[in-house]
């Protein structure tokens, strides 16, 4: 007996209950038995954890909306909490991690992190609610990209961020007994869009609104595409955010440098096949519009909220260096300042980049500031209007009067405050247009006279030319390029490549560059600077970049790494197919000199005495953006190899550069 319980558990045995407790437990005839002996659990059914150490109590509720869908909502209110206003963002990042970012007894350095303005919070006593949006990490219901309003075409359904946020601020001032019954929504990014989606047909109780950096629209100048380009870092984002509930499905590396990773792909197309990414719903919408149709002009939030009525106190916050979503907060302005009888819509512009106001503002990058500019948001600006609104009796300081507008002005590094955008200054000064004209011999002419129209250069047909290569894109950062991403430890620098020094480009065969002689006198410019280009190419389609760039003195004593740096002002990116309609891609006729117009992204800048004004135009920023095959074909996404062909672009030297210029009042 022994010799056969030795064959079969590989040691001399000498109890039968010990050999059968080695078999399988699908042994044929053989009931299952314990390995080993039962021993108690040092594990309890149910920890309780002391919270007597805490300076805050935190719940989780699932909060039910109209069509019975549930919401995972965390809520934290300061221990002492008593007729306290209610601080609310609405997330698909993930409530319960952006409301544990540090374990820690004091609500300040547990919020520390991203989208928490953690020191006004923590100092205002506010009552700090995330949740999840329908679809994402612990809520109930589908996830949709931007849901769109419900009841349209875009969404047929009665339930959308707004009710889901008219639903969630109804529950909440009726079950937190600590609050005072004022909400006020804010938030970056994409937790920026959801503040405004809350302002169409906004809850009574909605006292205020801060979007940050918020995508507004995604084909015009946020995050899928600027003027039809498509912004194909990005696709990394749409796999991981769409894909799962939970953000499971990550995006793989496979090159150090981003570079090789999408140019040996081929099409963007071909790399989100390669990636799975075809199989997300919203990604399948993103190839289905590459023009700016409905799809897109339906749900921009800048065209929606033009038709509302302004009735919530709104602080839009805009970066000046987002390298995300730079449009949106600008174009709202834009859409609801007009409506605003009642002097309820305010602007902030900081040299930041994504959702920098929340973070360490002394700097960004090489850029030194003087002073830490988010800090001083923060505390002069946000906690007083958040105060202003929602507290019953309003701290002083609270009362003092917030600017209709406070622009940071860079070059200068000061703060302004203004009464309206654009604007030089709050009185004695007037934005006019002036030209930056490009000439031969890489020279730019910077003049006060009217603008007037790029034409087809007639008799002296002056231009400059280069060869444009899809094999060969010109890289938007200097290489080898780390992938999109925020962990700096990791080399993932992408928030502030804005900032970075253009150099790089300048000394490339297949990009113009003009340059000012060395300034004499301070410039400053207030607004959007728009290109005006007169160009061709020899193919059928062509993409168009122009960068505005301020180029330091040859030596900068107090910073010698800023000695000749090249900095970008503002630039952007045109789709040729898209000049004569957005809505409808066209071939370009090839070889025809023709004009091109976009506005660049806002600026407020000074050019400093000792500094020279660069403009720098390219066919490819890669792989920030698709190639362009500069053949027509009816979608670039589906663009075959044989499709990408080099081009000889011409650069006429009608095209200039439209500048709002700050000068004395006339």
């Amino acid at each position: 007996m022994n010799k056969i319980l030795w064959a079969l558990t590989g040691a001399l045995v000498v109890s039968a209950p010990a050999v059968l407790a080695q078999l399988p437990a699908s042994t044929p005839g053989v009931a299952a038995v314990p390995l080993y002996p039962a021993l108690p659990s040092e594990t309890p059914d149910e920890f309780k954890a002391p919270l007597d150490g805490l300076d805050y109590v935190k719940r989780s509720v699932m909060i039910p909306m109209r069509d019975g869908v549930k919401l995972n909502t965390v809520i934290i209110v300061p221990r002492k909490a008593s007729h306290a206003p209610i601080l609310l963002t609405r997330t698909p990042y993930n409530a319960a991690e952006l409301t544990s970012h540090n374990e820690s007894s004091q609500m300040e350095s547990m919020l520390q992190g991203y989208d928490n303005a953690a020191d006004v919070i923590a100092e205002g006593g506010y009552i700090r609610v995330v949740q999840d949006v329908r679809g994402k990490y612990g809520s109930e219901g589908d996830y949709v990209m931007n849901r769109p309003l419900g009841g349209s075409a875009l969404n047929p359904t009665p339930v959308d961020h707004s009710t889901d946020t008219w639903d969630t601020i109804d529950w909440l001032v009726k079950n937190i007994p600590e609050t005072n019954g004022k909400v006020g929504i804010i938030g970056i990014s994409y937790d920026g869009f959801l503040p405004l989606m809350a302002l169409v047909h906004p809850h009574p109780a909605l006292k205020v609104a801060v979007p940050m950096n918020p995508m507004v629209d995604g084909w015009r100048g946020d995050d899928w595409f600027h003027n039809g380009a498509f912004r194909q870092v990005n696709l990394s984002y749409v796999l991981e955010q769409v894909v799962t509930r939970r953000n499971e499905a990550k995006w793989y590396t496979s090159h150090y440098d981003d570079y090789d990773t999408f140019i040996r792909a081929g099409s963007v197309g071909e790399l989100a096949r390669q990636r799975g990414v075809e199989q997300s719903g919203f990604w399948r919408k993103i190839v289905a519009h590459p023009s700016y149709d409905a799809f897109w002009s339906g749900q921009a939030m800048d065209k929606i909220l033009a038709r509302q009525p302004v009735t919530v106190p709104t602080m839009l916050v805009h970066s000046l260096w987002d390298a995300e979503d730079i449009y949106g907060a600008i174009a709202v302005y834009k859409a609801i300042k007009p409506h605003d009888q009642d002097n309820k819509v305010f602007l902030v512009m900081g040299p930041w980049n994504h959702g920098g106001g929340i973070g360490d503002g002394s700097h960004l990058g090489a850029l030194r500031f003087n002073s830490d500019t988010a800090l001083h948001f923060r505390q002069e600006i946000l906690r007083p209007f958040l105060d202003r609104y929602l507290k019953d009796e309003a701290p002083a300081g609270a009362a003092t009067p917030i600017a209709p507008v406070t622009a940071f002005e860079t070059g200068s590094n000061k703060w302004r405050s203004l009464n309206s955008w654009p604007s030089g200054c709050v009185s004695g000064c007037a934005i006019a247009p002036a030209t930056l004209r490009l000439a031969a011999g890489g020279k730019l002419r910077l003049t006060s006279e009217a603008s007037r129209p790029a034409s087809a250069p007639a008799q002296r047909a002056a231009f400059d030319e280069y060869v444009s290569d899809p094999a060969k894109p010109v890289p938007y950062r200097a290489r080898p390029i780390a992938p999109y991403g925020y962990d700096e430890a990791k080399g993932q620098t992408w928030p502030r490549w804005l900032v970075d020094d253009q150099r790089e480009a300048s000394g490339r065969t297949d990009v113009l560059s003009y340059t000012t002689d060395v300034l004499t006198a301070p410039v400053k410019i207030s607004g959007e600077p728009v290109a005006h280009l007169l160009a061709a190419t020899s193919g059928s389609d062509a993409d168009w970049v122009v960068k505005l760039i301020d180029v330091y003195p040859d030596q900068v004593a107090a910073q010698p790494e800023m000695g000749g740096y090249q900095l970008m002002v503002s630039a952007d990116i045109f789709r040729g197919r898209y000049r004569e309609s957005l809505e409808m891609a066209k071939p370009i006729a090839a070889n025809t000199a023709l004009p091109y117009t976009f506005a660049m992204p806002t600026a407020n800048h000074v050019f400093l005495p000792g500094h020279r004004i660069m403009v720098q135009v390219q066919s490819s920023w890669f792989p920030l953006y698709d190639r362009n095959p500069q053949t027509f074909v009816p979608n670039i996404f589906y663009a075959q190899p044989g499709d990408y062909k080099k081009a000889t672009q011409r650069v006429y030297h009608d095209s200039y550069i439209e500048l709002p210029l700050v000068g004395a009042a006339r």
